[in-house]
This record gives structure tokens, sequence and C-alpha cells, in this order.
């Protein structure tokens, strides 16, 4: 009884519709409607069965469940002050301000690069984008939105909704990158409708994104097991595409605002196939980096996620860096979140303008796109895609001399920064110019 609307060969999916009772019979689950904080959602009880014959060639059923899955990891400043708005107890940054401190690559712009960024809900307005490009002094990007699944770009006109997520991912990697080409696949805040964007945007024929950014994402326990497989194979599809993914390790440090007393690492941050990105707090004279420390603002204002996985074993790429166990009873070994990082504190966080409003927002949300446009520019210098950079980054980055910043004063909760690879920053914030150089085979140029 059931209708097949849609077959992707390239992301191995098949939709199906039908009614509520031909779906209930078909995978023996019961379909109801549950109350939720944002509404209503519709929700199963039972556990998913396929027929017998299909056994190993279906992986995964989803969107019978259509409950809100993610949330944004952005931290926006509400104090009132100056032409952007920001807080009086910190500094704020434009994102080209943030590229020279970490010394992006002046030489290359993004150019022949498509930057695909996920996003589910809200949107942007084409003359914000104008404007606050023009506030810079370069020129405004080209950004393309792309419909996954019914969703649009749909503004709320909310500075401080899912639109602030949306500015903040094209500004930021548009001031780094901005002759790169910008795809926004907005997609229904689900577990199929999220998966769907990330398989429709890593085998765009169309648009070829060469970097994918994720800042969307929810404690990794609130997870099916399908779907962080699900998610996870397309993560290494992309790798395998020459696809880099870059993905915020989450803003509610290590418990990733989960109030059982536990540890709690980010989704899709610690899938083994992407880079994760956690937050420090940067501070700055002129062209100087004075200090940088783990972003920790407490409970109300947020903190680096990163932490040890309950779920992905180690990647043999960490196996150099002596991981710490889970802080969980138990003290399992796990996949280690996060891979590297960058400015993320909302104190000092990015001057952007959303809704016609210029704020300031922080939040490893930023960090996602920010990378996303250093490896644009890589791509740029390299004349093809870095792919799946982490296996690198582990090995032959860390050892040029200042390609990646340590840091080593501060705690996320219950993980502490230490010298080289911590559970709060990763092995740390970058030097573009010297991963440039140690990519393009000039290490020695870039010591």
């Amino acid at each position: 009884g059931l209708d097949v609307v849609q077959t992707n060969m390239a992301a191995r999916t098949v939709s199906l519709s039908g009614t509520i009772q031909d779906l209930s019979e078909t995978f023996k689950v019961t379909l109801q409607m549950y109350d939720h904080p944002s509404g209503t959602y519709r929700g199963r009880t039972g556990g998913i069965e396929i027929p017998a014959e299909l056994e190993g060639i279906i992986q995964g059923v989803f969107g019978l469940d259509n409950r809100p899955q993610a949330k944004p990891q952005l931290r926006p400043i509400h104090e009132q002050g100056g032409g952007w708005r920001h807080s009086q107890r910190g500094v704020s940054y434009l994102p080209t301000q943030v590229a020279k401190l970490y010394d992006f690559p002046a030489t290359v712009n993004g150019q022949g690069q498509c930057i695909a960024i996920i996003e589910l809900g809200g949107g942007y307005k084409v003359n914000d984008l104008n404007t606050y490009f023009q506030q810079l002094g370069i020129a405004a990007p080209q950004v393309a939105a792309v419909s996954v699944g019914g969703a649009h770009n749909a503004p709320t006109g909310s500075p401080n909704g899912p639109d602030g997520e949306v500015m903040l991912d094209i500004e930021v990697a548009g001031a780094v990158a901005p002759q790169a080409q910008f795809a926004v696949y907005f997609a229904k805040n689900t577990d199929a409708g999220f998966l769907q964007a990330v398989t429709t945007a890593i085998h765009d024929k169309v648009r070829k994104p060469t970097v994918v950014s994720i800042s969307w994402g929810g404690p990794e326990a609130s997870w099916t097991a399908q779907a962080l497989q699900a998610f996870d194979q397309a993560f290494q599809a992309a790798g395998m595409l020459g696809v880099t993914v870059c993905v915020a390790s989450g803003d509610n440090g290590s418990s990733d605002g989960v109030t059982d007393g536990l540890a709690h690492v980010d989704f899709p941050a610690s899938s083994p196939n992407v880079l994760a990105c956690g937050g420090t707090r940067l501070i700055a004279s002129g062209a100087t980096i004075t200090s940088e420390t783990v972003w920790n603002d407490g409970a109300t204002s947020g903190a680096s996620g990163g932490g040890i996985s309950d779920f992905f074993p180690p990647p043999a790429w960490q196996s150099n860096v002596n991981l710490p166990v889970s802080a969980n009873p138990g003290a399992k070994p796990g996949r280690g979140v996060p891979d590297v990082a960058g400015n993320a504190d909302p104190v000092t966080g990015y001057q952007v303008r959303v809704d016609g409003q210029n704020t300031v927002i922080g939040g490893t949300s930023a960090v996602a796109p920010l990378w996303a446009g250093l490896v644009a520019l890589l791509n740029q210098s390299l004349g093809k895609s870095v792919g799946f950079l982490n296996p690198w980054l582990y090995t032959k980055a860390t050892a040029v001399p200042g390609a990646l910043h340590d840091i080593t004063t501060g705690n996320n909760g219950s993980y502490q920064a230490r010298t080289g690879w911590d559970a709060c920053t990763g092995l740390g914030t970058s030097d573009g110019v010297k991963l440039q150089g140690a990519l393009t085979g000039k290490a020695a140029a870039a010591k």
C-alpha cells in the first residue's frame, strides 16, 4: 500500500508515501501525535520492523517520527551598545578580523569553491547580506537557497531565532572566502530532514560543494542508533568524494545541556568522519593574539562542547594524541571531540547583521563556517579538494611548528585543557598560512 515517490542511488535512499495505517502496518509501529514545547509532533511506539527479505539492505527508516531533532549552536549577546550590539564586558570582532588573527591566507579568496551550509529553520534576507558586506568593504558573495523536502528560505524576523544561525553562517564563511559560491540547504528539523539535507548537499551534481558547514546538532544520547549510523555513513561518503564536513561541537560544555549529571558529546560533531569545531575566548591587541583560552562562561552563557563519544570508538587517526577515557562511570574509550577550535565566546563574538540589526553572536556555530571558509581557501591554494582533513591534521599538521595554536588554559566542565589535544579545543586553533604551506609542500617556508 506504499508508493515509491523518489529514489536516489547516490544517497542510497528510497522515499515512500502512504497512509498512517499502511505505514504503521508495514513497519509494525504505532504512530500518534505528541505535545512539544514548539508545537506537536508525530511519534512512534514500538521498534521498527522490516520484511525479512530486506535484512541487510535497509539500514534505517526515517520520517515516521518528525519531532524537532537539532538546535542551532549559537549564543547571541543581548546587551545594547554602540553601532554593533555587544557586551560591555567584552570585545567583538568582524569575521575578517578573526581571519587575520588566525593568519588565514590573503592570497586566495575561495574562487572556484562551493560552500554548502545546512539550515533547519529560519532564513536570510538578501538586503541584509548586501548591507553587511558593504560595511565590510567587500563584494557580497553569491548565495543560493536550496529547498530540501519542502523547506524553504523563510526568515522569521527574530534576530535571536534561527535567522541568527543562518546569517551567522553565511556572513562568517562569506567574509573569509567572499569569492566562493554559497548554497544554503534548507530542510525540516527532523532526523529525516536533516539527513536528506546532508545527502543532498554531498551529492549535489549541479553546485558540487567542496566543503559543508553544519552548526546544528543535539546530544548524542538523543539520537537513535540508526540515525547515528546513517549520518556517519553519509559523512564517510563525503570524504570519499573529496568533501570536507565542518560541524560545531556544541555550546553547553561537557554536559551538552543534558541534566543527568553525566558527560555528553554533541552529534553530528561526534561522527569520526567530520571535522568537529570547538570554541575559545580570543583576546587580541591590534593584529596580535594576546590571550586565548577555552570558552567557558558557565551554565548561563555557555562553554565549548567536547568530550568522549559513548557511541563511536576511537578512530585510528586519534591514536597518537593520548585520548582520555570518558568522564562517565565505566570510563569507556571513544572518539574524542572536538578536533580543532576557533573563537566562539559571545563575549568576544562576531559582528553580524540579522533581520536589519547589527548584533554580536558567538557559539561554536561560528567556528564551523569559519573553518569551512578556511578549507575553501586551502582548496583553492591546492587546486584540488583536501577532503577528509582529520588524518592529515593529526599527523602532518601537528608536526609543523605553529600551524596549530595549542590552547592549554581552561575547562569545559568535566574536561581540562592540556598540552596537546584535549576534549575542550581539540588540537587548537589555526595558523592558516602555515597550514597552507604544509599542504602545498612548503612547510619549511611557512615555519
